[in-house]
């Protein structure tokens, strides 16, 4: 009864406290769709830049590309975090369903240094990556042999390399130029949007302008103004000790994918990412502590083998003599030692008391009476002098 009256009065504490308490609860990033209206800002993220040839990701400031004002750390959620990514906030800001042509981001003029570093980035084939809406960035590449076929690339390269017309000579370029394309989703119900696409096109253009370079300076490549947009046929920016000019478009296109199918187009994608040296360094890491986990175990148990097998040569090479000879015996209990006990204590009591009386009277010696004297205030379990064994086997 008072089992029962404890389980319901458990039952009711368990639901007031379920109904009733206040709880907390927490929001995991990327999980939950985020719904954006038309003019909200959509910040986007910057994340390590990395190759295929190497193992060594780097940030992405880690070349001189154009920096916000503060550079603020932000991972998304656990996963990226133990991917190593580098997410930092960038200086590059979008408004919801609002397209925007040649927007000047930052005039950098290089060095030598950062002229160097660009190329050698160039010569390892880096990708940049961002992140927008916690989707990443792809560049969307059209299959020649299939027709409207597209597979998207994660990235865009830093830069690429290649000759002028009627020159041999091989030159690095950088893709200074990003083409941004939004997709978007819109609830029919209300005003919102969701973002369930994040594509770029980037290019390499050499930017001009006319008298010194301001803030409202305008370019004569890339003028919103006149409608003119960047296209490949441009004149690419060469990596070397002159200025370079970064500037963006970004378009929004509304999308049938629904929010929880937008990540299709990138499980379904092909990645060409595959680090063999990262494999063939992981296999040799455990193939070396296989090999010396095995060493030392071998080592260990040949120890201890050769160790025991020396004990038993020795133990062989010993005599049995003299007290080895009932070593087996002294300490294993007789059999029927309970009986043994009984008739100690009862029926045996008579031959002790014989014996003593008889045989230590005062003619014998005092050397035999001593030793007799001893032998019968022994342990009675014990098999300790002659005489006692005589008188245990005939009590048993």
């Amino acid at each position: 009864m008072a089992g029962r009256c404890f389980h319901v009065a458990w039952i009711f504490f368990s639901l007031f406290y379920l109904f009733f308490l206040p709880s907390h609860c927490f929001y995991l990033p990327g999980v939950a769709p985020e719904d954006f209206k038309t003019g909200d800002p959509l910040l986007v993220k910057v994340n390590k830049i990395s190759s295929t040839k190497t193992q060594l990701p780097y940030s992405y400031y880690s070349l001189p590309y154009c920096q916000p004002d503060h550079i603020v750390d932000s991972a998304e959620n656990l996963g990226e975090v133990l991917r190593g990514d580098r997410i930092e906030n960038s200086p590059y800001t979008f408004i919801m369903r609002e397209s925007r042509m040649c927007n000047v981001v930052c005039r950098k003029v290089l060095d030598k240094k950062a002229a160097k570093a660009f190329k050698e980035k160039i010569d390892d084939e880096y990708r940049v990556n961002m992140i927008l809406d916690n989707l990443p960035l792809v560049v969307p590449i059209r299959r020649p042999d299939v027709e409207n076929a597209v597979v998207y690339q994660h990235g865009f390269h830093v830069g690429l390399k290649g000759k002028y017309a009627g020159s041999k000579e091989e030159k690095h370029f950088i893709n200074n130029h990003l083409a941004f394309t939004v997709k978007f989703h819109k609830d029919p119900l209300t005003e919102t949007a969701r973002i369930v696409g994040f594509e770029v096109k980037p290019f390499s253009v050499k930017h001009e302008y006319e008298g010194e370079w301001n803030t409202k300076t305008r370019l004569t490549t890339c003028d919103p103004h006149a409608k003119r947009a960047v296209t490949s046929s441009e004149s690419p920016q060469e990596v070397e000790e002159k200025e370079i000019i970064f500037t963006y478009d970004v378009e929004f296109q509304e999308s049938d994918i629904k929010w929880a199918s937008r990540w299709d187009t990138y499980l379904l994608m092909a990645d060409d990412q595959i680090h063999w040296f990262s494999i063939v360094n992981s296999l040799m890491i455990v193939l070396f502590l296989s090999a010396m986990v095995a060493m030392i175990m071998l080592r260990t148990l040949y120890r201890d083998i050769s160790k025991y097998n020396q004990l038993e040569t020795q133990e062989e090479a010993q005599e049995e003599t003299g007290w080895k000879l009932v070593h087996g015996d002294v300490f294993r209990p007789p059999t029927n030692f309970d009986l043994l006990c009984v008739c100690r204590n009862r029926s045996s009591v008579f031959w002790y008391d014989s014996c003593y009386n008889d045989l230590c009277s005062p003619w014998l010696p005092i050397t035999f009476k001593s030793r007799w004297i001893n032998d019968c205030h022994a342990s009675t379990l014990g098999l300790h002098g002659p005489i006692r064994r005589i008188l245990v086997g005939s009590a048993i």
